[in-house]
This record gives C-alpha cells, sequence and structure tokens, in this order.
C-alpha cells in the first residue's frame, strides 16, 4: 500500500463514546478527515446502511477477503463476527488527499499503529468505570443482556491495553473528550 495520508485510530471498549467522538471530529472540515468504514461478517443492527456504517459481507465473503489479503488488518472480535479493513478502503480515501480516521477495536488499531507507526496517532477512549460502561450499554436498548455481560467482560482486557496507544482520553465528560480529542488529532495532522 502506498502511503500518504495520516491514520487517525480511536479504540475503546463497546460503549466508551468512541464513535460519538469520531462523529464529532469528522464534523470539522479543517482537519480534513474522512471515516474508513470497515467491514463486517455481522448482521446490520436497527437504521444501519450497507457502505455507510459498514461494508456487510457474508461469512464465506470475509473469510474469502482474508485469503486475498485484501485487508489492511482483521480480527474474528466475538464467535463468528468478523471485522476488518479493507485495503481499498484506504487508497480510496487517501487518493481524495484526505486523512483517515478509525473507529475500531483495540486489537486492530494496534495492528494498524504497527503497520504505520510514523503515519498512525493511536487513541484509546476508556469510560470513567465498568459500572458506567454497563450503564452506557443498556441505554442502548440494542442487545440482550448477555451480549452485554459478554462486551463486559471483553472490555476489561481492552481497558489492559489502553497504555500501548498514543494517548487515552477518559470519556468523563463528552465535552472534555471531545476537546481533547480534538487537540490532539489536530496537533498530529500539523506535524
Amino acid at each position: 500500500m502506498q502511503k500518504k495520508g495520516k491514520l487517525i485510530v480511536f479504540s475503546a471498549p463497546s460503549g466508551s463514546g468512541k464513535t460519538t467522538i469520531v462523529k464529532h471530529l469528522l464534523k470539522q472540515k479543517e482537519l480534513d478527515l474522512e471515516f474508513s468504514i470497515s467491514a463486517t461478517s455481522r448482521d446490520k443492527r436497527g437504521e444501519e446502511v450497507d457502505g455507510k456504517d459498514y461494508y456487510f459481507l457474508s461469512f464465506e465473503a470475509f473469510k474469502q477477503n482474508i485469503k486475498d489479503d485484501a485487508f489492511l488488518e482483521w480480527e474474528e472480535v466475538y464467535r463468528d463476527n468478523f471485522y476488518g479493513t479493507l485495503k481499498t478502503e484506504v487508497e480510496r480515501i487517501w487518493a481524495k488527499g484526505k486523512h483517515v480516521i478509525f473507529d475500531i477495536d483495540v486489537s486492530g488499531g494496534l495492528r494498524i499503529k504497527r503497520k504505520f507507526p510514523e503515519e498512525t496517532l493511536a487513541i484509546f477512549v476508556k469510560p470513567p468505570s465498568i459500572d458506567e460502561l454497563k450503564i452506557r450499554l443498556k441505554k442502548r436498548q440494542t442487545e440482550t443482556n448477555d451480549k452485554i455481560n459478554m462486551r463486559i467482560a471483553k472490555a476489561s482486557a481492552e481497558l489492559a491495553t489502553a497504555p500501548l496507544f498514543d494517548h487515552i482520553v477518559v470519556n468523563d465528560t463528552l465535552e472534555h473528550a471531545l476537546e481533547e480529542s480534538y487537540r490532539l488529532v489536530s496537533e498530529f495532522i500539523s506535524k
């Protein structure tokens, strides 16, 4: 892959607020960011749109893309639920002269950082507590209690990886998290 723009990675346990932060940063036109749409083998949730929220691939198509080395990174996040970043997605954004921003799981974020250490800013969004995380996940009303408990169990392991990221943003108040994230991204892009 040809290196062009910068790569901005936001990773966090589910419910930490990384998606809200990424959406806010995308509205800041001066940052010249474009969202990297991940591919997934999971089913659509609610109002999700293929090619906007995710590239929804069948399990078989996802596995074929792995064999074809079409991913920059990929991960089996939950059993038979794969997520990944297609190389063509990053190339598409770089071809437009923009920087790529990712809302991605911890393992995928760290893989991108390892592949492109100089071009990547990796930010971990940390919830104020596991209890607060559970409250946020329940408020979503998109998943069963079993799924929520599975996400909470995974969150503990993900929180242990926070020191491997360039920066940790604690999302205790959204306004503070948005301001800090903007500052970090703006400084990195202007380097």
